[in-house]
């Protein structure tokens, strides 16, 4: 069985969490491989947006409890592990998590871990660690009080409740709810909206927030200052020029389409690329693979 999915297409890939008879449990395979996958990813430069989701009616149901049950030493081996939510983070470009079902617990983290979430009416989140008798190591703990509040956050992960879509997208916890069977095309969409930034700006504007994000104020100040100036300075004059011209271009057929239209614009070869004229390739991992 192939316990994870990876499909390139031109600037982007989508990996796909493939176990949905586990509600894609995070087991010790499927781990190793979308860890093997994303480092194979971040070596490719010409993937700089990425797209997570899940086979079927769930996301990620969160770690593999049976297996994790099952061997005596598999827990001290989950905690010596590089995590998932490390490798999705070493992944320098934007990550768009596509959330189409239950996220939970570790499959919550996997969800945190994306850059922007996105989210079919069938999404619900919780973060039961307190229920079965652990702590959060991929970060939940500390991510989660950061995007909706610390109130909202000590009610989910003190309680274990359910999260439902709307309410998630209340609390800015995703960016939107969409309809099921638009949520992948409106993940690539997003993508390719992303991909037509100026070259070389996708990763190093993402850089700069997170970087920004994780300091005080004072300092985010002064790391914008130090990154801005290093990079506008190989900035030449011609070529902002012309990129303006597409801005105007941009901005004026934006504000002509109504909001019944799809949220992301898109330029003629991004719209090119979403309508099918363009090469993609898909790669499995298999429940067999010997990854770790």
């Amino acid at each position: 069985m192939s316990v994870l999915q990876v499909e390139r297409a031109e600037g982007y890939a989508v990996l796909t969490l493939n176990r949905p008879a586990a509600r894609n449990a995070l087991s010790h395979a499927l781990r190793a491989a979308l860890r093997d996958a994303l480092d194979a990813l971040s070596r490719d430069p010409a993937v700089q947006v990425l797209i997570l989701t899940g086979a079927g009616d769930v996301f990620c149901a969160g770690l593999d409890l049976a297996e994790l049950g099952a061997s005596g030493n598999h827990l001290q081996q989950l905690l010596d592990e590089r995590s998932p939510v490390d490798a999705l983070a070493s992944f320098k470009g934007p990550v768009i998590g596509a959330i189409n079902g239950a996220a939970v617990t570790g499959g919550f983290e996997l969800a945190l871990g994306c850059d922007v979430l996105i989210a079919s009416p069938r999404a619900r989140f919780a973060d039961t660690h307190g229920r079965v008798g652990l702590l959060p190591i991929w970060g939940l703990s500390q991510k989660l009080s950061r995007l909706i509040g610390i109130a909202r956050a000590k009610e989910l992960s003190l309680t274990g409740n359910f999260l439902d879509a709307q309410r998630a997208e209340t609390w800015g916890l995703v960016n939107r709810v969409v309809p099921a069977d638009e949520l992948l095309p409106q993940a690539r969409a997003l993508a390719l909206d992303m991909l037509s930034l100026a070259p070389g700006l996708l990763a190093a504007y993402k850089k700069l927030i997170d970087d920004g994000f994780a300091a005080g104020f004072g300092d985010a100040l002064a790391i914008e200052q130090q990154q801005a100036r290093a990079l506008n300075a190989t900035q030449g004059a011609a070529g902002i020029e012309g990129r303006r011209q597409d801005v105007l271009a941009r901005g004026r057929l934006q504000a002509g389409i109504s909001e019944r239209q799809p949220r992301s614009v898109l330029s003629d070869e991004a719209a090119d690329r979403q309508n099918g004229h363009h090469r993609s390739d898909t790669h499995s991992y298999n429940d067999g693979d010997n990854r770790s």
